[in-house]
């Protein structure tokens, strides 16, 4: 099993890196890596670094505790480091959901399945979430503009 679809590209001074991931907990470890060796190259500060890989293990933990119910499947991770802006896009093939629907609560509070996607908007600053309730396949796409020294 391959778990790097592809390496590394680099085109138009914007490197891409990709990864294939299976739906599996242990495996969240990777998609956090493959960050940080980016955060890395781009000389990220540390607490933009901390809250990114936030963000990135919420969107993965999402599709890893939800698309595919007591089945398997593949998780894939895109990164995309630009000039000014890093984004990243995880998509799965598992169950669709409504991202409309507003998080459920108990008692007063919110559930902890409801706080994720909520995290990961507070943190990007461009945010996507493509998702049917009986249509298969998620997408969630976070950017984060970067402010590099000159």
């Amino acid at each position: 099993m391959t778990l790097v679809e592809q390496a590394s590209e680099e085109r138009e001074g914007m490197r891409t890196v990709r990864l294939r991931i299976p739906a599996r907990a242990e495996y969240v470890a990777l998609a956090r890596l493959a960050l940080s060796g980016l955060a890395d190259i781009a000389a990220l500060p540390e607490e933009l670094v901390g809250d990114l890989k936030l963000a990135l293990t919420e969107a993965v933990s999402n599709s890893v505790r939800h698309a595919y119910g007591e089945g398997s499947g593949f998780v894939s991770v895109a990164y995309e480091l630009g000039h000014d802006s890093l984004t990243v896009e995880v998509v799965d093939d598992g169950e669709g959901f409504d991202p409309e629907r507003p998080p459920a609560l108990e008692g007063e509070e919110l559930t902890e399945g409801g706080l994720g996607i909520a995290i990961i908007r507070t943190i990007a600053d461009d945010f996507e979430l493509d998702s049917q309730p009986g249509v298969r396949g998620s997408r969630l796409r976070f950017a984060k503009r970067l402010r590099r020294a000159a």
